[in-house]
């Protein structure tokens, strides 16, 4: 009995330290390559290359193979951006509480190793976008430099601008998507952008809001911490305001969308309005997040619902 039990607990204890390895590996990746990140920005990709598909009459299933190097290479580009944004900030990122446990601050990866799979996934991701075209390619690269160099190394830690300069690089991967099909663009590919381009704007700044001690403790002068939640609120309204525009010149996907849009963009507006009124500065801000996290789902989702039927013919 006794030879049962000093046999069988080694084995056990492996298993358990297997498992456990490689939970926290999942979960490092997953830290180190921002998947919330990556995963919202390919469901834009997604919306370019479908509506690239729809405006050019073409169809889905004839350009699967285009699809798949799109997100494939869209995500390994975004991902590589995020890897360089954690191996750059490892100085700050152990002030901020959503930040501190990342492998880069905990140590779990090396920073060398970092930097390697950055650069690798990147140039992988570039080469990808390269077999749909080198247009998609180049709008990726100009994605990551925007948000490596100018945004990450520049921008971040000296100016309160660095929230726009940094929602250009947001703003691109519906711009890839639609190039990998269509390299000359369309009207509706730069409308895509600007949604993209404006939402950034307030969902950010209602996290700078939230997270404003933070922001404070590691010295990067995000609109809340430098100029306050007055000023911040303002321009978090403004920006929602430039949204109402919109949608009414993508009436030619369908009424129902321009509805449904509307209805998004004057809810979120009223929302915003009312930070004027409340006296829970942190909870409207929460509020706003949340807000703008089902608005951007909502509204892309319905750019497909309402063009379903071409893209399949």
């Amino acid at each position: 009995m006794d030879k049962v039990e000093t046999t069988s607990s080694p084995i056990i204890d492996k298993s358990v330290d297997t498992r456990k390895k490689i939970m926290t590996f999942f979960a490092d990746f997953k830290s180190l390559t921002k998947m919330g990140i990556v995963n919202s920005n390919l469901i834009t990709t997604f919306a370019g290359f479908w509506l690239a598909i729809y405006f050019t009459n073409a169809s889905f299933m004839a350009n699967w193979e285009i699809f798949l190097l799109t997100i494939a290479g869209s995500a390994l580009v975004i991902a590589g951006g995020c890897m360089m944004n954690n191996w750059y900030d490892v100085d700050i990122d152990p002030v901020m509480s959503r930040t501190k446990e990342r492998p880069t601050v905990t140590g779990s990866i090396s920073l060398n190793r970092v930097l390697a799979a950055g650069v690798s996934s990147t140039a992988l991701g570039l080469i990808l976008l390269m077999f749909t075209t080198m247009e998609a390619a180049l709008i990726a690269f100009s994605g990551w430099f925007v948000y490596v160099v100018l945004y990450t190394m520049w921008s971040k830690r000296k100016y309160t601008l660095n929230t726009a300069i940094g929602s250009f690089s947001g703003a691109v991967p519906p711009l890839i998507g639609w190039a990998a099909v269509d390299p000359g663009l369309h009207t509706m590919a730069f409308i895509l952008f600007l949604i993209m381009f404006i939402w950034q704007t307030p969902h950010f700044l209602a996290l700078a809001m939230k997270k404003n001690r933070e922001y404070n403790a590691a010295g990067v002068p995000m609109l809340p911490a430098v100029y306050g939640f007055e000023i911040t609120k303002r321009q978090i309204v403004v920006y929602i305001a430039c949204l109402l525009p919109l949608p009414f010149f993508m009436v030619s996907l369908n009424t129902v969308f321009l509805v449904v849009a509307t209805l998004l963009n004057a809810g979120w507006l009223a929302l915003g309005i009312s930070g004027f009124f409340t006296k829970n500065d942190l909870k409207w801000a929460n509020m706003i997040f949340i807000y703008s996290l089902n608005y951007l789902t909502i509204l892309f989702l319905m750019m497909v619902i309402v063009t379903l039927e071409l893209p399949f013919s």
